[in-house]
Protein backbone atom coordinates (compact mmCIF):
# COMPACT_ATOMS: atom_id res chain seq x y z
CA UNK A 1 0.00 0.00 0.00
CA UNK A 2 3.11 2.71 0.47
CA UNK A 3 4.20 1.66 -2.21
CA UNK A 4 1.30 2.44 -4.48
CA UNK A 5 0.94 5.84 -2.34
CA UNK A 6 4.69 6.56 -2.98
CA UNK A 7 4.19 6.14 -6.96
CA UNK A 8 1.32 8.52 -7.04
CA UNK A 9 3.48 10.62 -5.00
CA UNK A 10 6.01 10.54 -7.54
CA UNK A 11 3.63 11.04 -10.44
CA UNK A 12 2.34 14.02 -9.40
CA UNK A 13 5.61 15.59 -8.61
CA UNK A 14 6.61 15.04 -12.77
CA UNK A 15 3.18 16.06 -13.33
CA UNK A 16 4.07 19.14 -11.78
CA UNK A 17 7.60 19.21 -12.81
CA UNK A 18 6.27 19.11 -16.78
CA UNK A 19 3.62 21.36 -16.42
CA UNK A 20 6.13 23.98 -15.32
CA UNK A 21 8.26 23.01 -17.75
CA UNK A 22 5.92 23.33 -20.80
CA UNK A 23 5.04 26.69 -18.99
CA UNK A 24 8.45 27.78 -19.46
CA UNK A 25 8.86 26.68 -22.72
CA UNK A 26 5.35 28.64 -23.74
CA UNK A 27 7.04 32.06 -22.02
CA UNK A 28 6.32 34.40 -24.74
CA UNK A 29 9.47 37.57 -24.17
CA UNK A 30 8.47 41.06 -24.27
CA UNK A 31 11.36 43.54 -24.59
CA UNK A 32 11.01 45.13 -21.37
CA UNK A 33 11.62 41.46 -20.21
CA UNK A 34 14.67 41.01 -21.98
CA UNK A 35 16.07 44.08 -21.30
CA UNK A 36 15.44 43.18 -17.39
CA UNK A 37 16.78 39.81 -17.59
CA UNK A 38 20.02 40.84 -20.03
CA UNK A 39 20.36 43.43 -16.61
CA UNK A 40 20.52 41.12 -14.35
CA UNK A 41 22.59 38.46 -16.07
CA UNK A 42 25.11 40.95 -17.51
CA UNK A 43 28.72 40.76 -16.28
CA UNK A 44 29.89 44.32 -17.08
CA UNK A 45 26.93 45.05 -15.07
CA UNK A 46 27.90 43.00 -11.72
CA UNK A 47 31.45 43.73 -12.50
CA UNK A 48 30.48 47.83 -12.19
CA UNK A 49 28.26 47.29 -8.95
CA UNK A 50 30.92 45.49 -7.34
CA UNK A 51 33.17 48.27 -8.06
CA UNK A 52 30.66 50.22 -6.22
CA UNK A 53 30.40 48.50 -3.58
CA UNK A 54 34.16 48.80 -3.10
CA UNK A 55 33.58 52.72 -3.81
CA UNK A 56 31.20 52.78 -0.84
CA UNK A 57 34.09 50.86 1.21
CA UNK A 58 36.62 53.61 -0.03
CA UNK A 59 34.46 56.32 1.61
CA UNK A 60 33.02 55.20 4.10
CA UNK A 61 36.77 54.12 5.29
CA UNK A 62 37.76 58.21 4.25
CA UNK A 63 35.26 59.20 6.60
CA UNK A 64 36.75 57.28 9.93
CA UNK A 65 40.32 58.40 8.74
CA UNK A 66 39.56 61.65 10.35
CA UNK A 67 38.62 59.83 14.05
CA UNK A 68 41.57 59.17 16.57
CA UNK A 69 43.52 56.34 16.52
CA UNK A 70 43.80 53.84 19.63
CA UNK A 71 46.17 51.49 20.35
CA UNK A 72 47.19 49.44 23.33
CA UNK A 73 49.84 47.73 24.00
CA UNK A 74 51.77 45.42 26.38
CA UNK A 75 55.88 44.14 26.52
CA UNK A 76 57.13 41.54 28.76
CA UNK A 77 61.05 42.00 28.92
CA UNK A 78 63.85 38.96 30.73
CA UNK A 79 67.29 40.21 31.07
CA UNK A 80 70.43 37.86 32.03
CA UNK A 81 73.65 38.91 33.25
CA UNK A 82 76.58 37.85 34.49
CA UNK A 83 78.15 39.71 37.59
CA UNK A 84 80.87 39.49 40.47
CA UNK A 85 79.55 38.70 43.60
CA UNK A 86 81.54 40.38 46.30
CA UNK A 87 80.34 38.33 49.06
CA UNK A 88 81.84 35.10 47.97
CA UNK A 89 84.48 36.16 45.38
CA UNK A 90 83.20 34.95 42.66
CA UNK A 91 81.36 35.50 39.11
CA UNK A 92 77.95 34.61 39.01
CA UNK A 93 74.59 34.69 36.43
CA UNK A 94 71.01 36.36 37.87
CA UNK A 95 68.06 37.81 35.92
CA UNK A 96 65.40 40.34 36.22
CA UNK A 97 61.95 40.38 34.02
CA UNK A 98 59.62 43.57 33.48
CA UNK A 99 56.62 43.95 32.09
CA UNK A 100 55.47 47.36 30.24
CA UNK A 101 51.69 48.17 29.47
CA UNK A 102 50.54 51.16 27.52
CA UNK A 103 47.62 53.22 25.91
CA UNK A 104 48.20 55.90 23.26
CA UNK A 105 45.88 57.39 20.97
CA UNK A 106 46.66 60.15 18.13
CA UNK A 107 44.69 62.84 16.23
CA UNK A 108 45.41 64.89 13.39
CA UNK A 109 44.28 68.74 13.86
CA UNK A 110 45.49 70.39 10.67
CA UNK A 111 46.90 68.36 7.35
CA UNK A 112 46.02 70.93 4.74
CA UNK A 113 42.34 70.19 4.72
CA UNK A 114 44.01 66.47 3.08
CA UNK A 115 41.77 64.43 4.67
CA UNK A 116 38.46 66.17 3.79
CA UNK A 117 39.00 66.60 0.40
CA UNK A 118 39.56 62.48 0.47
CA UNK A 119 36.48 62.58 2.29
CA UNK A 120 35.06 64.65 -0.97
CA UNK A 121 36.86 62.36 -3.38
CA UNK A 122 35.57 59.21 -2.54
CA UNK A 123 32.37 60.33 -2.28
CA UNK A 124 32.35 61.86 -5.98
CA UNK A 125 34.43 58.23 -7.66
CA UNK A 126 30.91 56.57 -6.05
CA UNK A 127 28.97 58.90 -7.37
CA UNK A 128 31.12 58.60 -10.83
CA UNK A 129 31.08 54.52 -10.45
CA UNK A 130 27.29 54.48 -10.05
CA UNK A 131 26.63 57.04 -13.27
CA UNK A 132 29.10 54.66 -15.18
CA UNK A 133 27.11 51.24 -14.26
CA UNK A 134 23.38 52.92 -15.62
CA UNK A 135 25.58 53.57 -18.84
CA UNK A 136 26.54 50.30 -19.20
CA UNK A 137 22.74 49.54 -18.35
CA UNK A 138 21.56 51.72 -21.19
CA UNK A 139 24.16 50.60 -23.47
CA UNK A 140 22.95 47.07 -23.33
CA UNK A 141 19.13 48.13 -23.18
CA UNK A 142 20.01 49.71 -26.93
CA UNK A 143 21.37 46.26 -27.82
CA UNK A 144 19.16 44.30 -26.98
CA UNK A 145 15.85 46.93 -28.67
CA UNK A 146 18.35 46.43 -31.75
CA UNK A 147 18.19 42.59 -31.55
CA UNK A 148 14.65 42.60 -30.69
CA UNK A 149 13.61 44.34 -33.84
CA UNK A 150 15.60 42.26 -35.99
CA UNK A 151 14.08 39.57 -34.77
CA UNK A 152 10.78 40.75 -35.39
CA UNK A 153 11.98 41.54 -39.14
CA UNK A 154 13.33 37.97 -39.45
CA UNK A 155 9.76 36.57 -38.12
CA UNK A 156 7.90 38.54 -40.66
CA UNK A 157 10.54 38.13 -43.82
CA UNK A 158 9.51 34.33 -43.01
CA UNK A 159 5.81 34.90 -43.17
CA UNK A 160 5.88 37.51 -46.14
CA UNK A 161 7.83 34.22 -47.42
CA UNK A 162 5.35 31.91 -46.84
CA UNK A 163 3.19 33.85 -48.21
CA UNK A 164 4.63 34.67 -51.33
CA UNK A 165 5.55 30.43 -51.75
CA UNK A 166 1.26 29.86 -51.11
CA UNK A 167 0.44 32.49 -54.21
CA UNK A 168 3.14 30.71 -56.19
CA UNK A 169 2.02 27.20 -55.41
CA UNK A 170 -1.53 28.20 -56.66
CA UNK A 171 -0.47 30.00 -59.57
CA UNK A 172 1.45 26.53 -60.36
CA UNK A 173 -1.62 24.60 -59.74
CA UNK A 174 -3.67 26.82 -62.28
CA UNK A 175 -0.14 26.52 -64.79
CA UNK A 176 -0.39 22.89 -64.55
CA UNK A 177 -4.29 22.93 -65.35
CA UNK A 178 -3.83 25.10 -68.72
CA UNK A 179 -0.55 23.39 -69.48
CA UNK A 180 -2.83 20.17 -69.90
CA UNK A 181 -5.09 21.95 -71.46
CA UNK A 182 -2.88 23.29 -73.79
CA UNK A 183 -3.53 27.29 -73.44
CA UNK A 184 0.50 27.96 -72.00
CA UNK A 185 3.63 26.10 -73.08
CA UNK A 186 5.73 23.97 -71.42
CA UNK A 187 8.11 26.63 -70.95
CA UNK A 188 5.94 29.39 -69.62
CA UNK A 189 4.38 25.96 -66.83
CA UNK A 190 8.41 25.23 -66.00
CA UNK A 191 8.66 29.30 -65.56
CA UNK A 192 6.09 29.30 -62.71
CA UNK A 193 7.70 26.22 -61.27
CA UNK A 194 11.41 27.89 -61.19
CA UNK A 195 9.95 30.65 -59.12
CA UNK A 196 8.45 28.49 -56.84
CA UNK A 197 11.78 26.66 -56.20
CA UNK A 198 13.37 30.58 -55.77
CA UNK A 199 11.07 30.86 -53.56
CA UNK A 200 11.52 28.32 -51.35
CA UNK A 201 14.67 29.26 -51.48
CA UNK A 202 14.51 32.24 -50.25
CA UNK A 203 12.48 31.06 -47.31
CA UNK A 204 15.10 28.57 -46.24
CA UNK A 205 17.49 31.49 -46.09
CA UNK A 206 14.81 33.76 -44.10
CA UNK A 207 14.36 30.94 -41.65
CA UNK A 208 17.85 30.35 -41.18
CA UNK A 209 18.32 34.32 -40.19
CA UNK A 210 15.70 33.89 -37.76
CA UNK A 211 17.65 31.12 -36.47
CA UNK A 212 20.77 33.55 -36.12
CA UNK A 213 18.63 36.65 -34.65
CA UNK A 214 16.87 34.33 -32.45
CA UNK A 215 20.33 33.58 -30.89
CA UNK A 216 22.02 36.81 -31.14
CA UNK A 217 19.29 37.89 -28.77
CA UNK A 218 19.43 35.06 -26.12
CA UNK A 219 23.55 35.50 -26.65
CA UNK A 220 23.21 39.28 -25.39
CA UNK A 221 20.66 38.43 -23.01
CA UNK A 222 22.94 35.70 -21.51
CA UNK A 223 20.31 33.73 -21.98
CA UNK A 224 21.17 29.66 -22.84
CA UNK A 225 19.99 29.06 -25.84
CA UNK A 226 16.44 27.54 -26.78
CA UNK A 227 14.90 26.74 -29.49
CA UNK A 228 11.44 27.29 -27.79
CA UNK A 229 12.38 30.97 -27.14
CA UNK A 230 9.68 33.27 -28.55
CA UNK A 231 9.32 36.42 -28.12
CA UNK A 232 5.87 38.76 -28.76
CA UNK A 233 4.76 40.72 -31.74
CA UNK A 234 3.54 44.29 -30.76
CA UNK A 235 1.43 46.47 -32.66
CA UNK A 236 3.99 48.49 -34.40
CA UNK A 237 1.74 50.51 -36.87
CA UNK A 238 0.88 53.22 -34.57
CA UNK A 239 4.68 53.51 -34.24
CA UNK A 240 4.46 54.46 -37.82
CA UNK A 241 2.06 57.59 -37.85
CA UNK A 242 4.15 59.67 -36.51
CA UNK A 243 6.42 62.33 -38.23
CA UNK A 244 9.10 63.72 -36.41
CA UNK A 245 11.16 67.02 -37.52
CA UNK A 246 13.71 66.72 -34.74
CA UNK A 247 15.99 69.36 -33.35
CA UNK A 248 18.97 68.18 -32.80
CA UNK A 249 20.52 71.11 -30.60
CA UNK A 250 17.04 70.89 -28.09
CA UNK A 251 17.48 67.12 -27.67
CA UNK A 252 21.18 67.50 -27.09
CA UNK A 253 20.40 69.84 -24.57
CA UNK A 254 18.39 67.87 -22.79
CA UNK A 255 20.60 64.88 -23.26
CA UNK A 256 22.93 66.91 -21.47
CA UNK A 257 21.18 67.13 -18.23
CA UNK A 258 19.89 63.34 -18.34
CA UNK A 259 22.63 60.81 -19.43
CA UNK A 260 24.92 59.29 -17.16
CA UNK A 261 27.78 59.35 -19.62
CA UNK A 262 27.90 63.03 -19.13
CA UNK A 263 27.49 63.16 -15.45
CA UNK A 264 30.33 60.37 -15.20
CA UNK A 265 32.61 62.95 -17.10
CA UNK A 266 31.65 65.80 -15.11
CA UNK A 267 32.40 64.44 -12.25
CA UNK A 268 35.60 62.51 -12.90
CA UNK A 269 36.50 65.67 -13.70
CA UNK A 270 35.99 67.15 -9.97
CA UNK A 271 37.77 64.15 -8.76
CA UNK A 272 41.07 64.58 -10.59
CA UNK A 273 40.34 68.83 -9.21
CA UNK A 274 40.71 67.66 -5.60
CA UNK A 275 43.79 65.66 -6.26
CA UNK A 276 45.88 68.83 -7.04
CA UNK A 277 44.49 69.90 -3.93
CA UNK A 278 45.10 66.63 -2.21
CA UNK A 279 48.98 66.68 -3.62
CA UNK A 280 49.50 70.33 -2.62
CA UNK A 281 48.83 69.81 1.36
CA UNK A 282 51.94 67.82 1.80
CA UNK A 283 53.80 71.07 1.29
CA UNK A 284 51.40 72.05 4.07
CA UNK A 285 52.61 72.14 7.98
CA UNK A 286 50.79 69.12 9.58
CA UNK A 287 49.60 69.50 13.00
CA UNK A 288 48.55 66.17 15.31
CA UNK A 289 47.87 65.59 18.98
CA UNK A 290 49.18 62.18 20.52
CA UNK A 291 48.10 61.21 24.28
CA UNK A 292 49.45 58.26 26.51
CA UNK A 293 49.34 56.32 29.17
CA UNK A 294 51.50 53.82 30.83
CA UNK A 295 52.46 51.81 33.50
CA UNK A 296 55.27 48.92 34.07
CA UNK A 297 56.74 46.34 35.87
CA UNK A 298 60.56 45.56 37.06
CA UNK A 299 61.59 42.65 39.02
CA UNK A 300 64.57 44.65 40.90
CA UNK A 301 62.02 46.55 42.60
CA UNK A 302 62.14 45.05 45.24
CA UNK A 303 60.42 47.00 47.85
CA UNK A 304 57.06 47.23 45.92
CA UNK A 305 54.88 43.98 44.72
CA UNK A 306 53.20 43.96 40.92
CA UNK A 307 50.02 45.83 41.70
CA UNK A 308 51.14 48.44 43.97
CA UNK A 309 54.45 48.73 41.17
CA UNK A 310 52.07 49.05 38.19
CA UNK A 311 49.61 51.66 40.55
CA UNK A 312 52.48 53.60 41.20
CA UNK A 313 54.29 54.21 37.69
CA UNK A 314 50.93 55.16 35.71
CA UNK A 315 52.29 57.78 33.68
CA UNK A 316 49.80 60.23 31.58
CA UNK A 317 51.24 62.07 28.70
CA UNK A 318 49.89 64.26 26.05
CA UNK A 319 51.41 66.22 23.57
CA UNK A 320 51.40 68.44 19.80
CA UNK A 321 53.48 67.35 17.09
CA UNK A 322 54.00 70.17 13.93
CA UNK A 323 55.90 68.77 11.15
CA UNK A 324 56.97 71.05 8.75
CA UNK A 325 57.84 69.95 5.37
CA UNK A 326 61.18 71.80 4.24
CA UNK A 327 62.62 69.79 1.18
CA UNK A 328 61.31 66.78 -0.02
CA UNK A 329 63.28 66.03 -3.04
CA UNK A 330 60.74 68.28 -5.60
CA UNK A 331 58.51 64.83 -4.97
CA UNK A 332 55.30 67.67 -3.66
CA UNK A 333 55.84 69.81 -6.91
CA UNK A 334 56.32 66.69 -9.40
CA UNK A 335 52.87 65.15 -7.36
CA UNK A 336 51.15 68.59 -8.15
CA UNK A 337 52.34 68.66 -11.61
CA UNK A 338 51.18 65.31 -12.48
CA UNK A 339 47.68 65.88 -10.89
CA UNK A 340 47.36 69.16 -12.83
CA UNK A 341 48.11 67.35 -16.02
CA UNK A 342 45.21 64.62 -15.31
CA UNK A 343 42.90 67.50 -14.63
CA UNK A 344 43.23 68.49 -18.15
CA UNK A 345 43.40 65.17 -19.06
CA UNK A 346 39.71 64.42 -17.25
CA UNK A 347 38.73 67.89 -18.88
CA UNK A 348 39.65 66.46 -22.45
CA UNK A 349 37.36 63.52 -21.49
CA UNK A 350 34.53 65.47 -20.81
CA UNK A 351 34.51 67.33 -23.66
CA UNK A 352 35.10 64.29 -26.21
CA UNK A 353 32.45 62.64 -24.39
CA UNK A 354 29.91 65.96 -24.79
CA UNK A 355 31.29 65.97 -28.43
CA UNK A 356 30.73 61.92 -29.09
CA UNK A 357 26.99 62.75 -27.34
CA UNK A 358 26.22 65.61 -30.27
CA UNK A 359 27.49 63.30 -32.93
CA UNK A 360 25.45 60.57 -32.49
CA UNK A 361 22.11 62.79 -31.72
CA UNK A 362 23.19 64.62 -34.67
CA UNK A 363 23.38 61.29 -36.58
CA UNK A 364 20.10 59.96 -34.89
CA UNK A 365 17.85 63.09 -36.26
CA UNK A 366 19.41 62.36 -39.69
CA UNK A 367 18.56 58.78 -39.29
CA UNK A 368 15.03 59.69 -38.65
CA UNK A 369 13.97 62.15 -41.13
CA UNK A 370 16.12 59.64 -43.85
CA UNK A 371 14.15 56.76 -42.52
CA UNK A 372 10.56 58.26 -42.63
CA UNK A 373 11.56 59.63 -46.25
CA UNK A 374 12.54 55.74 -47.21
CA UNK A 375 9.29 54.50 -45.65
CA UNK A 376 7.22 57.04 -47.64
CA UNK A 377 8.62 56.29 -50.66
CA UNK A 378 8.52 52.99 -49.79
CA UNK A 379 4.80 52.50 -48.78
CA UNK A 380 4.15 54.33 -52.54
CA UNK A 381 6.50 51.71 -54.16
CA UNK A 382 4.71 49.27 -52.73
CA UNK A 383 1.23 50.34 -53.36
CA UNK A 384 2.15 50.43 -56.83
CA UNK A 385 3.79 47.28 -57.15
CA UNK A 386 0.73 45.52 -56.08
CA UNK A 387 -1.76 47.08 -57.94
CA UNK A 388 0.19 46.23 -61.63
CA UNK A 389 0.92 42.45 -59.72
CA UNK A 390 -3.12 42.01 -59.34
CA UNK A 391 -3.82 43.38 -62.60
CA UNK A 392 -1.05 41.24 -63.60
CA UNK A 393 -2.49 38.50 -62.10
CA UNK A 394 -5.82 38.63 -63.51
CA UNK A 395 -4.31 38.67 -67.09
CA UNK A 396 -1.98 35.70 -66.61
CA UNK A 397 -5.42 33.54 -65.08
CA UNK A 398 -7.16 34.64 -68.68
CA UNK A 399 -4.24 33.89 -70.99
CA UNK A 400 -3.19 37.68 -71.33
CA UNK A 401 0.05 37.49 -70.27
CA UNK A 402 2.84 35.24 -70.58
CA UNK A 403 4.77 33.53 -67.36
CA UNK A 404 7.51 35.81 -68.15
CA UNK A 405 5.85 39.46 -68.38
CA UNK A 406 3.90 37.88 -65.03
CA UNK A 407 7.09 36.68 -62.99
CA UNK A 408 8.04 39.82 -63.65
CA UNK A 409 5.76 42.01 -61.52
CA UNK A 410 5.48 39.51 -59.03
CA UNK A 411 9.65 40.07 -58.34
CA UNK A 412 8.91 43.97 -58.40
CA UNK A 413 5.98 43.04 -56.18
CA UNK A 414 8.68 41.10 -53.69
CA UNK A 415 11.59 43.63 -54.07
CA UNK A 416 9.04 46.21 -52.69
CA UNK A 417 7.72 44.00 -49.74
CA UNK A 418 11.01 43.52 -48.97
CA UNK A 419 12.32 47.17 -49.01
CA UNK A 420 8.70 47.99 -46.98
CA UNK A 421 9.99 45.84 -44.46
CA UNK A 422 13.43 46.81 -44.08
CA UNK A 423 12.15 50.71 -44.32
CA UNK A 424 9.57 49.93 -41.64
CA UNK A 425 11.81 48.60 -39.21
CA UNK A 426 14.61 50.97 -39.56
CA UNK A 427 11.81 53.65 -38.61
CA UNK A 428 10.44 52.20 -35.65
CA UNK A 429 14.51 51.51 -34.51
CA UNK A 430 15.46 55.50 -35.40
CA UNK A 431 11.82 56.37 -33.64
CA UNK A 432 13.30 54.76 -30.60
CA UNK A 433 17.03 55.71 -30.69
CA UNK A 434 15.78 59.52 -30.67
CA UNK A 435 13.23 58.16 -27.41
CA UNK A 436 16.86 56.89 -26.16
CA UNK A 437 18.13 60.32 -26.38
CA UNK A 438 15.39 62.32 -24.47
CA UNK A 439 15.65 59.62 -21.63
CA UNK A 440 12.04 57.83 -23.05
CA UNK A 441 12.29 54.26 -21.30
CA UNK A 442 12.73 51.47 -23.87
CA UNK A 443 9.31 49.69 -25.25
CA UNK A 444 7.37 48.59 -27.58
Amino acid sequence: MKTIKSNFIIAGILILLSGSELRAQDKVWKLEECIDYALSKNIQIQKANLSNDKNQLYASQAQDNRLPSLNASVRQNQNWYRGFDSSTGQYGSSGSNSTNYSLNSSVSIFNGQKLGNKVRQTELDLMAGKFYAETVKESVGLNILNAYLQLLYAYESVSNAEKQIEATNSQLALAEERLNLGIISKSDYLQIKSELATEKSTLADAQSQLSIDKVTLMQLMELPVDPNFKISSPNLDSLLVQHNQPNGQEIYNLALGIKPQIKNAEITRQSASLNVKIAKADALPNLSMDAGLSTSYSSLTTESGYSSQLKNKVNPAIGLSLAIPIFQKNQVKTNVQIATIAVSDAELDEINTKNQLRKEIEQACVDVVSAQTKYAASLEENQAAKESYEVSTEKFKQGLMNSVDYLFEKTNLITSESKLLQSKFKQIFSYKVLDFYKGVPLTL
